[in-house]
């Protein structure tokens, strides 16, 4: 066994969580796996023990084979700054930015660095899982690829196609994929497989003979919705889901246009005592909510202007009046500031912006990008947790005498003289149950959740849903 990859017939339509249970089906065989995705487009990044990162998807991957995140597992990260750029990440380091018209250019230049990191991984581990990015549909894009066709033509690894019915007209996406593809690259696809059926799948059984025999592909199943996903990090905002919950502490989190790194807000939704709100643009704060969180972007400028357009500067301020608690995690600790200044245009144009002036302090923004996992102490519950840190700047000012937590004597973020304001760069605080349950507490609110633990579990009970519904040894057996 070397390589399977599973290639879909669009964005969304749940191949990372088909590549995350073929991971956990193959390690429960007794097989060393590796999962690798080519290219990925993402600002919800993980960092990696060798010190990089990767898209978040390819570390609960990592979790589902039993192994620590690595950059080898996602050699090409591009994290949109704006509408038509992006920054170039190749083996966990920041290359460069680019304009969505030239990154063509630059990628024959990052395949060398897709085959070198996918041979690392082949080498070191019995099976490699693949996936793919978007669609190989997407033909128009097929010159230079590395994402799909490219890749798999170009290390002569076996595809299976994943179509999503749930969106509807899923016979027209498998079928048509094989119409617009040249016949080299369908003579990669090894079969097709139907994801996120609800009801009785014996009723697409028409369908699915349809679609064997329209493209001669054998099928390897349908796969019936999985209720659990959304207690696995979402790989998109988009795709960011919570349970419909009334009372409880109501925790208001902003989905900034360029939100980064927002499965930080995962574990609180798994608390039965909260009642977590992602709120869309053009929605007002509701006046019922606790606390609200600004979260991390990836041009915290921008979205700093992104959310003065919703009119969220004003509901903030009104919130506070409340009696309302406010928390900025990364970009979003550094809006809450006096002012941000991104002097050398590294987020964007050069410039300097005016904060929301909640916290009294001052960033500005630094080429060097601080990626590091990092132990620390609550300032407030004196509590050890673990989290991460995954940004550009610094910060400075008279609260950060108050500081949120400490990193062995260094102070660590900063909070308001009321205590109502605070703010952190700290990424991943609340997957850590003691830190969690002290952060609650602190609104009266018993926590019970165990994230580490559920997430093992959902990623076991997801094995068992696709070893039920799917021929997974027929499709590991694909794998040369």
């Amino acid at each position: 066994m070397t390589a399977l990859m599973i290639q879909g017939t669009g964005s969304n339509v749940g191949k990372s969580l088909l590549v995350a249970g073929l991971c956990r089906a193959a390690r429960r065989r007794g097989l060393s796996v590796a999962p690798f995705k080519p290219q990925n487009m993402s600002n919800n990044a993980a960092v990696t023990d060798d010190g990089g990162e990767i898209g978040r998807a390819q570390a609960l991957q990592a979790l589902a084979c039993g192994l620590p995140p690595h950059t080898d597992m996602n050699p090409v990260l591009l994290k949109p700054e704006t509408d038509t750029g992006a920054q170039v990440v190749v083996q966990g380091k920041r290359l460069t930015s680019t304009k969505a018209r030239e990154y063509p250019q630059l990628k024959p230049r990052l395949m060398e660095a897709v085959q070198e990191s996918f041979t690392r991984l082949r080498a070191a581990h019995d099976l490699v899982i693949v996936e793919g990015a978007g669609s190989p549909a997407e033909v128009n894009l097929r010159k230079n690829d590395i994402a799909n066709m490219g890749f798999a033509r170009r290390a002569d690894v076996p595809v299976v196609l994943a179509g999503d019915i749930d969106r509807g007209g899923v016979i027209a996406q498998i079928v048509g994929t094989q119409a617009v593809l040249d016949p080299a690259d369908n003579a990669m696809i090894a079969g097709f497989l139907i994801n996120r059926f609800r009801g009785d799948p014996r009723l697409f059984d028409d369908g699915y003979t349809l679609i064997a025999e329209r493209t001669g592909w054998p099928g390897f199943g349908v796969l019936p919705w999985f209720a659990d996903a959304w207690k696995l990090p979402a790989e998109d905002a988009l795709d960011i889901d919570t349970p419909m919950r009334s009372g409880g502490l109501h925790v208001v989190c902003l989905a900034l246009s360029r939100i980064a790194n927002f499965d930080d807000l995962d574990p609180l939704a798994q608390e039965e005592g909260v009642r977590l709100t992602m709120l869309g643009p053009g929605r007002a704060i509701p006046g019922d909510a606790d606390v609200v969180i600004l979260p991390g972007s990836k041009s915290t400028r921008g979205d700093l202007a992104f959310l003065r357009a919703q009119g969220w500067d004003v509901d903030l301020a009104a919130h506070l009046r409340r009696g309302g608690h406010v928390l900025g995690i990364c970009g979003g600790y550094q809006m809450l500031g006096q002012s941000i200044a991104d002097p050398d245009g590294i987020e964007g144009a050069p410039g300097a912006d005016p904060g929301l002036g909640l916290l009294q302090i001052d960033t500005v923004m630094t080429g060097d990008k601080r990626l590091t996992e990092t132990r620390a102490h609550h300032a407030a519950s004196q509590i050890p947790f673990h989290g991460y840190e995954i940004h550009i700047g610094r910060s400075d000012g008279p609260d950060r005498a108050r500081p949120f937590a400490w990193v062995g004597e260094r102070a660590e973020g900063a909070v308001s003289a009321d205590g109502r304001v605070s703010g952190s760069y700290l990424h991943g605080m609340f997957r850590d149950d003691a830190f969690r349950a002290a952060w609650l507490a602190g609104f009266g609110v018993v926590a019970s959740a165990r994230y580490d633990a559920t997430v093992d579990q959902v990623l076991d009970a997801l094995a068992d849903h696709m070893e039920q519904h799917l021929d997974i040894g027929a499709l590991l057996g694909l794998a040369r």
